[in-house]
């Protein structure tokens, strides 16, 4: 396929009856020629899923778009009715297993059985109202505009105001903040509501008591268990919230501080956090000379980016909030994300660009499911990016570039207790669909007295009473995918620690993970890159031990 700009790509609709008509082509072809019927079926999956993902970049870059609104919402009601199609696609190569297994291997067998348990025709609207209704959510969040030190600003601008060295300041920004999350609080409720009422109902009409294990299934964790995952959130306990108590501690005796507000969270020392020199054009520019001198297939895919525009980094008013990579045509990956200035923008970057690697490394990987692997490995190729480019941060850093090190691995550190937070939150919700958002802050108030025990609210209502979790996007939109970031983290952890003494080894043994793509499942990827697995216990005290010594404590 020709490589294009991203500036000549536009969304080709198709149209239904034509696509049922392939289906149809396919499942004549599927009766003589199996493997013949795959490629056709793979190829005209790669042409909507290249639809789905433009349809869904072109929203996020302004929401504030009539037309682009719309090709949204027809994205969101056309796929669910495919939805059909295709799991009556993998019910036959289910059948026919035994054949085919030889040629596209075992794994993807399992990502079919757990694909065709999450559909029936009986959830079509369910799957429709689901889309729209997270739709409106990232509107309303994108839609915020909020009137701080003389400036009009999105939520993404103000968080940069949230890192301010002035303690006044900061505070300020953190209540304008949250001021606005309470604001719109009934509303994000309501949403919410209906989100939990939508799924649960689905969940019943395929035969589950509760919503947890069709999202179990729907994420493709096909090795391991909401049991296993209760068993890691209970390592965190025991390992990582003692470790960052004592960072906290820290962190209070360098602000001068006698107890740590909400306000302080992000500003580790009374220089405040360190910035990025230059504007987004000469980040730009470092990072290819960054990424050049780290690898030469990593240095020539990211000039590829920049020649084709695959890149979106600024925020803006109307723009989606937050940072992802999608898949367009040919595999080309695209980073979407909100640079404001701040810290964040680097690993923001590093982390999209890990994910955006893989993506581009395993394009060829057949069929398409195969391209990306499930996310929780997805998830450590971009959390290990960062830590491979924390040592030519001078470039982006100067003489700060130490201290955005020790923040990275701080704030890292500081994220695995409120990342199992916010998954054992979205248990406790599914596990009481019929839970009220009373009833839901009491369920986020005791999660942040297991896993944040530090967190002081001060007077910020909305906070006090337990509605932190509104701001995380992932509970909306992606139910249970977010434990994924903290299974990742842990492995790249190891990758961090094993390049301290072995970079160019490490370093390889990354490559070769990126490469594989989802060619396997999350443990046995694990394995293959040397990475010890996140479920056996003890597996957190060795990065504990190293980051207890690189940052002296």
């Amino acid at each position: 396929m020709t490589q294009r700009h991203f500036d000549q790509m536009t969304p080709e609709r198709p149209d239904y009856d034509a696509v049922a008509a392939a289906y149809a082509e396919v499942f004549e072809h599927l009766e003589r020629e199996p493997t013949e019927a795959v490629k056709r079926w793979d190829e005209l999956r790669r042409e909507l899923s290249n639809y789905r993902a433009l349809t869904g970049l072109q929203f996020a870059q302004n929401t504030r778009d009539a037309d682009a609104r719309a090709e949204k919402e027809f994205a969101d009601e056309f796929f669910p009715r495919v939805a059909d199609l295709q799991t009556r696609m993998k019910r036959q190569l289910l059948e026919r297993r035994d054949v085919l297994e030889p040629t596209l291997g075992a794994h993807i067998f399992e990502l079919w059985t757990s694909d065709v348990a999450t559909f029936e025709p009986a959830i079509e609207s369910e799957l429709v109202a689901e889309a729209k209704t997270t739709t409106e959510r990232n509107e309303l969040v994108a839609s915020a505009e909020i009137e701080f030190d003389g400036e009009s600003l999105n939520l993404a601008q103000l968080a940069r105001h949230c890192q301010s060295s002035d303690r006044a300041h900061r505070e300020a920004a953190t209540r304008a903040n949250w001021g606005w999350y309470a604001e719109h609080s009934e509303q994000t409720d309501d949403i919410y509501d209906r989100l939990v009422e939508l799924r649960t109902r689905m969940a019943r009409k395929l035969g589950f008591e509760t919503y947890t294990p069709l999202g179990y299934l729907r994420m493709q964790r096909v090795d391991y268990s909401a049991q296993d995952v209760a068993r890691f959130r209970s390592e965190v306990v025991e390992h990582i919230v003692p470790l960052v108590a004592e960072l906290k501690r820290k962190q209070a005796d360098a602000l001068g501080v006698e107890t740590l507000k909400v306000w302080d969270d992000a500003v580790h020392d009374p220089a405040g956090t360190p910035k990025p020199n230059g504007s987004p054009e000469e980040m730009i520019e470092r990072a290819g000379e960054m990424f050049g001198a780290m690898h030469p297939e990593l240095g020539a895919f990211f000039d590829m980016m920049l020649e084709r525009g695959l890149t979106d980094l600024v925020s803006r008013k109307g723009k989606a909030a937050g940072g992802f990579c999608t898949s367009l045509e040919g595999g080309a990956p695209f980073i979407f994300g909100n640079f404001n200035g701040t810290h964040s923008d680097m690993h923001t970057f590093t982390h999209e660009m890990g994910h955006a690697f893989q993506c581009w490394l395993s394009r060829e990987n057949y069929p398409l499911d195969l391209m990306w692997p499930t996310l929780e490995s997805c998830e450590i190729h971009s959390m290990s990016l960062e830590f491979f480019c924390a040592p030519h941060m001078e470039l982006f850093f100067g003489d700060d570039a130490d201290r955005y090190r020790r923040l990275h691995l701080t704030e890292n550190l500081t994220f695995i207790p409120y990342g199992v937070a916010v998954d054992h939150f979205q248990h406790l919700v599914y596990d009481n669909p019929d839970a009220t958002p009373a009833d839901r802050r009491a369920m986020w108030l005791e999660m942040e007295a297991t896993y944040l025990p530090w967190r002081d609210w001060d007077d910020i209502e909305h906070g006090a009473s337990g509605g932190g979790w509104h701001k995380q996007g992932h509970i909306f939109g992606s139910p249970f995918y977010y434990i994924d970031y903290v299974l990742a983290l842990t492995c790249a952890l190891q990758f961090w620690s094993r390049m301290r003494d072995d970079p160019a080894g490490a370093l390889a043994d990354y490559v070769t993970l990126c490469r594989r793509g989802g060619d396997a499942s999350f443990l046995e990827l694990v394995r293959s890159a040397k990475l010890r697995s996140p479920f056996e216990p003890g597996s957190l005290i060795s990065a504990v031990e190293t980051a207890r010594q690189t940052l002296d404590l």
